[in-house]
């Protein structure tokens, strides 16, 4: 990352700036947009699009840009690319097609949308930054198979927790440590929050109330650590993760919680704490075998071991994108990708009673949060997948708190993600998927 500032200004510098096109203009898009436009040299965001045109033009129009055209052509929009000049889109795949458009920027937070609009991106050899955890935590190893096909990256971002995580990750494995636990903070946890419940924390910051309840409820929190997991190799310790309440403790306090033995035996793990300070943050703790360097590591107050803390108090999510955009554009470097095959999935929880015939909503709805499990034993149990569980339809009555299986469900007909899901599963897997129901 330290690279990536002098990489900018170098373009910027040569008027050759990396072309970025963004899916998504909402609460995340608009603020990406500000920063890009308004606050970074040497990245172009050069055309949005989103379903409702409106929110896209005040994305430019929030950052000063009043000289924005819509276009519904290729050639158009690739000719106004080429003069310098802002467009808006009212078809993604013109964005996803775009010759000279280097970076696709997907913040819609959709699962079956952006499977579309991916995939294209991809088959026109475009990188892809996702703010979109739910699709990379669902069909993340795919993608990143079709994308190292093409040649290009698929990279979930800099700023926001799974990013953070990783650089840590990284640095702390840099250094010679081994990364046993990739961990988030979370300042609420209740599977039981719904839309209804969050609406006025929604209203106080202009988001909607079933993003909030996402958060609330750790579904988000479950795919962020679930994408940590399939970047690194890690697994989780049990269904749900660990999540121990840690209420006003320091981290240093709070890590005592986890069972060193488990730590240190396998992969390591993706868990999480509740209200450890500092929150928000992230946090690795990291081991070293070395008599020598852990005399070090006491020496500049890193503590005794064998479990050594590394922490960064914040994720500025979008005030970090373009380092994500400029390591994937310049240095064909991911921030954070599949590593392989799944290690982690998110499966579908009841969040009530539910019974047959209902059809399950959307992520942060009302009936369904999502948690961590394996992805062998999803595999094996053939559970229901968050990130697939909106529209399909109940086959059976499910008690609250019960995990859905593909079994119970019947899925909404053609989607393109369970295809790819399908195919996720094919490749890394070989398993017949014949008797899933269709409507």
């Amino acid at each position: 990352m330290i690279l990536v500032d002098i990489a900018l200004a170098k373009r910027a510098r040569e008027n050759d700036p990396i072309r970025v096109g963004m899916i998504g203009a909402g609460f995340m898009g608009k603020i990406i947009a500000l920063q890009l436009l308004r606050s970074v040299k040497g990245i172009a965001l050069v055309a949005i699009y989103n379903r409702n045109i409106t929110a896209a033009q005040q994305a430019y129009e929030g950052a000063a840009i009043s000289s924005y055209e819509t276009v519904s052509t290729q050639s158009s929009l690739e000719e106004r690319i080429g003069q310098g000049a802002y467009s808006i889109v009212d078809d993604p795949m013109l964005i996803c097609r775009a010759k000279n458009i280097d970076v696709i920027i997907e913040v819609t937070g959709a699962v079956e949308f952006s499977s579309h609009v991916v995939m294209e991106a991809i088959r026109n050899k475009k990188h892809v930054v996702l703010m979109n955890a739910e699709l990379d935590a669902t069909i993340g190893p795919i993608l990143k198979t079709y994308a190292d096909e093409a040649g290009v990256i698929l990279t979930n971002c800099d700023g926001d927790q799974p990013g953070v995580q990783m650089n840590l990750f990284r640095f702390v494995k840099g250094i010679g440590l081994r990364p046993v636990l990739c961990g988030n903070i979370k300042g609420l946890q209740d599977p039981y929050r719904n839309p209804d419940t969050q609406k006025e924390f929604a209203a106080k910051w202009g988001q909607k109330p079933i993003m909030v309840s996402s958060f609330a409820d750790g579904t988000k929190m479950s795919f962020e650590q679930a994408v940590v997991a399939n970047a690194t190799g890690m697994t989780v310790a049990r269904r749900g993760m660990y999540g121990f309440t840690a209420q006003g403790l320091p981290l240093k306090e709070a890590v005592k919680k986890y069972p060193i033995d488990l730590l240190t035996a396998g992969p390591g793990i993706v868990d999480y704490l509740v209200g450890a300070e500092p929150v928000p943050g992230i946090f690795v703790l990291g081991t070293h075998d070395d008599p020598q360097q852990q005399h070090y590591l006491n020496r500049y107050k890193l503590g005794e071991g064998p479990l050594y803390l590394f922490f960064t108090p914040y994720h500025l999510c979008h005030f970090e994108i373009a380092f994500t955009c400029a390591r994937a554009a310049l240095f064909n470097d991911a921030t954070i990708t599949p590593l392989g095959p799944p290690y982690v999935d998110v499966v579908a929880t009841a969040k009530r009673d539910l019974l047959e015939g209902e059809v399950i909503d959307s992520i942060g709805g009302f009936l369904t949060y999502g948690q961590c499990e394996t992805a062998l034993i999803c595999h094996e149990q053939q559970l229901l997948p968050m990130g697939l569980a909106e529209g399909c339809v109940l086959t059976r009555n499910i008690a609250r708190d019960e995990v859905i299986s593909y079994s119970d469900v019947i899925l909404p007909p053609g989607r393109y993600a369970d295809q790819l899901r399908e195919q996720q599963n094919k490749h890394f897997y070989v398993s017949d998927y014949s008797s899933l129901q269709y409507l």
